[in-house]
């Protein structure tokens, strides 16, 4: 399909290359944090300030990056972004002061903006609009995995080698994610659509409602994401049964890919919304049972899987489809530098607060995300491109 590789070979090589460059990037805090905040003397405010270091980086470049695709081709900016993920992570292991670490993160968001979802999201829509859904589907089922993966691998590495060497080994699994792209062919101007926008002709309404649902969702994941490890060592759960997020993920778009397109992404983005809140209802009463705490983790990743296919779905059912690259870009990049201060401000609201303060806080950010979706559908119903 205009060259672009869709063979069940080509799904497996994408989703492993996310799987890595999630991994290495998104969860790294989660892995190596506080091994880095005990060697360094350093509070957990700063080491999850990396991460918003890297969110910052990641808005300001994505307005750019269709351009650089149509500039540079498909495969060519995934793989750049796989050798900036590998730069990132040699850099943090080499740092000894906060000057060198937040330069490590900035070069990370640059990497991460390049090669994770979003920007390979917008090559497949690019090439073939609404048939792409399967693929993104299929391509985050491994990639929904990254935590499940990665987390215990790091906490092994660290156990083993040490964070830095460690994250040298991260820096490794970058390099060869580049290498698992390297037999796609480039995709250059001639497929990724250019969209020239006029006001009006996308109501600003569904704009801002894909915007600000998208910007809680990542808000919340970039906050919570690192600190889910030590709050379920809270609850008295195993850290491996972390690992439950991301099969969470796996398990939520697995059954999505089943149902196909049979549930529209505004209606399945309402059931995220009241999932989501429902999630952290069940961490607020499990404090006195583990069970309850495995089923809000499992629960919680579904939720969070089933949102990253969101950002990526719901654009086919709010916007014209020549449009997705051009909106999806601007769109998310408010989201971006908004979820640049959650894991700072996380780590701060835990440092004051505890766990349970962290939790109120998720639960307050569902309700209104509940609420925003469901204005979002109000909106949308009965009108169609």
């Amino acid at each position: 399909m205009n060259g672009m590789d869709v063979s069940r070979l080509g799904v497996l090589r994408l989703g492993v290359a996310q799987l890595i460059n999630w991994g290495v990037t998104f969860y790294l805090p989660g892995a190596f944090g506080q091994a880095i905040a005990d060697d360094l003397g350093w509070s957990g405010q700063r080491v999850f300030a990396g991460l918003s270091v890297a969110m910052l980086v990641m808005g300001l470049v994505s307005p750019f990056v269709a351009r650089l695709i149509r500039r540079l081709g498909a495969r060519q900016v995934l793989q750049l972004g796989a050798l900036l993920n590998a730069l990132g992570c040699c850099g943090l292991a080499s740092c000894q002061s906060p000057v060198p670490y937040f330069m490590a993160w900035a070069v990370l968001g640059g990497g991460m903006r390049l090669s994770l979802y979003d920007a390979l999201f917008a090559v497949l829509a690019g090439l073939l609009a609404a048939k792409a859904r399967p693929l993104m589907i299929q391509i985050t089922l491994l990639g929904g995995l990254a935590s499940a993966v990665f987390w215990p691998l790091g906490h092994a590495l660290n156990e083993v080698l040490g964070w830095r060497s460690g994250l040298g080994v991260y820096a490794a699994l970058a390099l060869f994610s580049g290498l698992l792209l390297s037999g796609l062919p480039g995709i250059r101007v001639d497929v990724v659509h250019r969209a020239t926008e006029t006001d009006g002709v996308t109501p600003w309404q569904r704009q801002a409602g894909y915007a600000m649902g998208m910007m809680l969702i990542g808000f919340m994941s970039a906050g919570l994401s690192g600190h889910l490890p030590t709050i379920l060592a809270g609850f008295g759960v195993p850290v491996g049964l972390v690992a439950l997020w991301g099969i969470g993920q796996t398990t939520a778009r697995l059954i999505q890919a089943l149902l196909a397109q049979s549930v529209p992404a505004l209606r399945l983005n309402v059931w995220v919304g009241a999932g989501l809140t429902l999630c952290f209802v069940m961490a607020l009463l499990s404090q006195q049972w583990a069970w309850l705490a495995c089923l809000f983790i499992f629960g919680y990743g579904a939720m969070n899987g089933l949102g990253t296919l969101l950002r990526a779905s719901l654009p086919f059912e709010l916007f014209a489809h020549d449009r997705y690259t051009l909106l999806q870009g601007r769109l998310l990049a408010p989201g971006f530098l908004v979820s640049a201060g959650a894991p700072w401000f996380y780590a701060m609201v835990r440092e004051s607060a505890g766990d349970r303060g962290l939790l109120l806080l998720s639960l307050g950010i569902s309700l209104v995300l509940w609420g925003v979706a469901m204005t979002l559908r109000w909106h949308c119903r009965g009108t169609s491109f």
